[in-house]
């Protein structure tokens, strides 16, 4: 034993089991109670109906892609490039309580058909829009919140301000996890702003569903917190862990064995246990090949980081994680997209995410787990067809955008719903946020209506008292 560590025999001596209460109640302090969703032999997996996916890979776009630059094709933009037309824009309505007048703006990217299918996407979206007849574009996609924050929230709760569980810890308690040595949920390189913690958080569900933060936004480097100890024999730091388990499971007999808060704790540190022996091997892609590499842009500085991203996402996937959230976004105040001056801007982001997605696609489809993983990438909300500003940006727009799902069941090569010539407004197979999430957990084998959690007396669920599932988009 190492001299600058206490041994066993010491800790016990000096205190005993005054120690344990302090460490079971310091745990429970941060609980609060609950109960857990109907389980079978003990594991929190039941499916409501036979599921057609397994897990899901959410690529979070941060800040809101253009729609009308991306995926939702708008022709008369060209035509009517710089003439003034009347919207009901959302957030000029809050602040004037007035229809305002803008120009209309035309996107400075080409667009073509692609594939089989004949799908229009811009230049910006060439290497994913390759994998078009893999897709499933939703363009009538609406949602709550006019601001990033509380719309981020929605996208990742179902709720703007108020604080509820993530979707991924909804879905980690209805199915649990494939592998009991790692988490269940993880969100790669989250934004500290914009929700932060929240949208990867379990917020009123048992703390053993929240989400494991792997890196940061503007980290480099893609590890999960406290994984390892340097300078602690291996042995050491086994002994610790026997100890602590121990004065724990005491606790837990003495309040008679009935304490779900205390053995949810007691779980949590078993994993966190084997995670230390299982996780680094899986955050670690030094072992993939050359060609694998660059395939999701590794080889290239500009794509580097989001297809580390993408990558590890895939090794996740196959190791049995239920959620994972590949994230693309910044700290910052007007985060990633969010261009309201400097539309060029996207070119840059578009180049870093491009290809490590269709890399992504493209390894899930070749080994036969695109038709058991959800593949969903989109935004928080779409932008303006308008200029703003000085004419060369786009603001937030909450009433048509474009998200694309593949895989898990959807169908591909499918386009639902439309907006007007404009691009602004969802006019045909419009979809909520809410029914989106509902649509996912079906997907699932979940019923949104039946994946409930009663906290302060009343039963709560990820879509709150709305939400349809979009029976169009499944094939």
């Amino acid at each position: 034993m190492l001299p600058n560590f206490i041994n066993r025999r010491q800790l016990l001596q000096n205190t005993a089991c005054g120690f344990g209460t302090l460490a079971a109640n310091a745990i429970l302090a941060s609980e609060k109670p609950t109960q857990p969703f109907s389980s079978t032999n003990g594991l929190h997996s039941i499916y409501h109906h036979p599921p057609r996916a397994k897990r899901i890979i959410f690529l979070f776009m941060q800040g809101g892609v253009s729609q009308v630059d991306s995926f939702d094709y708008k022709p008369q933009l060209d035509d009517w490039h710089g003439e003034k037309h009347t919207f009901d824009d959302a957030r000029q309505l809050a602040k004037t309580g007035k229809r305002t007048e803008h120009h209309l703006m035309r996107s400075p990217w080409k667009f073509q058909r692609y594939g089989e299918s004949g799908r229009w996407a811009s230049e910006l979206f060439r290497e994913s829009a390759a994998h078009m007849d893999d897709m499933c574009l939703l363009h009538g996609m609406h949602t709550e919140g006019v601001a990033h924050g509380p719309a981020t929230l929605f996208l990742h709760c179902g709720a703007t301000n108020f604080i509820r569980p993530s979707i991924g810890s909804w879905i980690l308690y209805g199915l649990g996890s494939e592998n009991e040595n790692l988490p269940g949920f993880v969100s790669i390189a989250p934004s500290v702003g914009n929700g932060g913690p929240r949208n990867y958080g379990s917020a009123f569900l048992p703390p053993k569903f929240q989400g494991t933060k792997i890196g940061g936004a503007g980290v480099d480097s893609l590890s999960i917190d406290n994984l390892s100890r340097n300078g602690m024999p291996h042995y050491s730091q086994r002994e610790q862990f026997d100890l602590i388990q121990q004065l724990n499971r005491a606790q837990f007999q003495r309040r008679g064995n009935h304490d779900e808060e205390l053995d949810a704790a007691i779980q949590s540190h078993e994993l966190a246990w084997r995670m230390q022996q299982i996780a680094p091997d899986v955050l670690d892609l030094s072992g993939e090949s050359l060609q694998t590499m660059e395939m999701y842009g590794l080889n290239n500085p500009k794509t580097r980081s989001y297809g580390e991203r993408c990558l590890m996402a895939r090794r996740m996937c196959e190791a049995g994680v239920r959620f994972i959230q590949v994230n693309y976004g910044d700290n910052s105040a007007n985060p990633a997209w969010d261009q309201h001056s400097n539309l060029p801007k996207h070119s840059e982001h578009a180049q870093a995410v491009d290809k490590p997605i269709a890399g992504l696609l493209q390894d899930l489809k070749q080994r036969g787990l695109l038709d058991d993983t959800i593949v969903w990438w989109g935004s928080e909300f779409g932008r303006t067809p308008y200029s703003q500003e000085n004419g060369t940006g786009r603001d937030h727009n909450p009433s048509g955008f474009t998200v694309w799902l593949a895989g898990g069941g959807f169908k591909a090569g499918y386009t639902h719903g439309q907006t007007d010539e404009f691009g602004f407004q969802g006019i045909e197979g419009r979809v909520h946020m809410h029914d989106l999430h509902a649509t996912l957990l079906h997907q699932l084998g979940l019923d949104h209506k039946r994946l409930t959690f009663r906290n302060a007396g009343r039963d709560f669920r990820l879509t709150d008292v709305q939400g349809q599932v979009v029976h169009e988009i499944i094939s």
